[in-house]
């Protein structure tokens, strides 16, 4: 395949649109884009590519992309703040939506910072990605490339890559972790979520070197192991991350880190690294309190999880889960940015009625997330509907009336916007069990 730039105009000056140029209208954010073939807005789910193969996007990527101009605002403000050029990779970027929504939609005096690299190997996905470039005042930019994006990974340092593949990011997440600067945040999303959450067994087995227990919490697992092979392929680089903000949303499972340079930290990254355990023994709890994955105030309870070190090697008979991320899944600065207002301000140039849809899934996919910040430290997620069968008594609970709750007793405890009903809390399992009983 040519690896070649392709921002350039023909030699008359023109602009050399693609064939069934303008194409279709499609509404995302505050832009219009256009795409080759028409797209259902409100679809859900995964998506293939076009019958043609060019032009992929998928609406249900929509909040994906949202959030990921909102991070990107905050930390060009505050990580980046001292970074005049802020070198981001698109590094699957298709027909260039998330590259113009980045540049559209951050604030001017992040926007006038940033100088992104957008590359894909479909030649039909970049042309349509450069004419709608052309509608944006900032495309100087913007540097189109089609090609291998593996390449194009190493052609520098980045301070920003975003990984949005078709499937698994395992094939680029080496390569991406040797092409960061010496602070870089990474996005990787992965829609193998059938592997990631146990459905799949063998390719989960064969991509990641995993298991899951089927639970309730499966998808988080999935993150969690997400975040643990990263975290392996950043220390095989002498690179350590730190998790920002992990989701599971729709079809996809989708994690950002902080990646620094860190001989020593990387050295240490098996200490993040452990086993989830179900319905553990006491023995599992003792273990857990010793090693500091559950804190002391757990002890002589049976929670429903617990994490173990990844030198328990828990047997394949167990109800274990992993290898996988035993630490905090955000930071509370990130996950603290990404509020109904922070998302209402990227539409605030619509101004007919008629986009109000658009405006509300734009808030809709910050829903929950900056208040469960204030709990991402707490070592228990809840799905409250494994309650009444893990403690056999009562019926489902709200999450919001044991959330209630325990902050009354004292503690931080926040409804997750993690895809079950559930919470998230540091107070310890007896006064979960408290609050159970007194809302049931």
């Amino acid at each position: 395949m040519t690896h070649r730039e392709i921002h350039e105009p023909d030699p008359c000056g023109r602009t050399m649109h693609p064939l069934g140029w303008p194409g279709y209208p499609y509404r995302e954010g505050s832009l219009e884009h256009r795409l080759p073939t028409e797209v259902d807005r409100g679809w859900k789910g995964p998506a293939g590519k076009n019958v043609d193969g060019g032009g992929f996007l998928n609406p249900a990527m929509a909040g994906n992309r949202t959030r990921s101009v909102i991070m990107l605002d905050h930390l060009a403000k505050t990580v980046f703040k001292k970074i005049e050029k802020i070198q981001i990779i698109d590094a699957l970027g298709a027909t260039g939506i998330r590259t113009r929504r980045w540049l559209n939609e951050t604030s001017d005096e992040v926007a006038r910072r940033l100088y992104v690299t957008t590359c894909d190997q479909n030649e039909t996905a970049i042309s349509w990605a450069r004419s709608n470039l052309e509608l944006d005042d900032r495309k100087d930019q913007v540097n189109l490339i089609q090609g291998d994006t593996r390449r194009t990974l190493l052609s520098q340092g980045w301070h920003w890559i975003d990984l949005d593949p078709y499937g698994s990011p395992i094939p680029y997440l080496d390569l991406a972790m040797q092409a960061t600067a010496r602070r870089a945040v990474m996005s990787i999303s992965a829609t193998d979520t059938a592997a990631l959450s146990g459905s799949s067994p063998n390719p989960l087995k064969r991509r990641y070197g995993a298991r899951v227990h089927m639970d309730g919490l499966k998808h988080d697992t999935g993150l969690r192991i997400l975040l643990a092979t990263s975290a392996m392929a950043a220390a095989r680089h002498d690179r350590v991350i730190r998790p920002l903000f992990t989701i599971w949303d729709s079809h996809h499972l989708r994690v950002t880190v902080m990646v620094e340079r860190s001989k020593g930290s990387a050295n240490l990254i098996q200490d993040s690294i452990g086993w989830r355990i179900h319905s553990p023994s006491e023995e599992d709890v003792e273990m857990s309190i010793g090693c500091g994955l559950l804190p002391e105030h757990d002890r002589g309870s049976r929670p429903m999880h617990v994490m173990l070190p990844l030198s328990a090697h828990p047997p394949p008979s167990s109800m274990a889960s992993g290898p996988l991320w035993t630490g905090d899944m955000g930071s509370i600065d990130v996950m603290s940015s990404l509020t109904e207002a922070a998302a209402e301000k990227i539409c605030s140039s619509l101004d007919s009625e008629l986009d109000f849809p658009e405006s509300k899934r734009c808030k809709d996919a910050v829903k929950k997330i900056s208040s469960e910040g204030n709990a991402i430290h707490g070592s228990h997620l809840i799905v409250t509907d494994m309650l009444p069968g893990f403690l056999k008594r009562g019926n489902p609970p709200s999450p919001q009336k044991i959330a209630r709750s325990l902050r009354d007793m004292g503690y931080s405890a926040e409804v997750s916007r993690y895809a079950e009903p559930s919470l998230r809390t540091d107070a310890p399992w007896g006064s979960v069990i408290q609050a159970y009983d007194k809302t049931g």
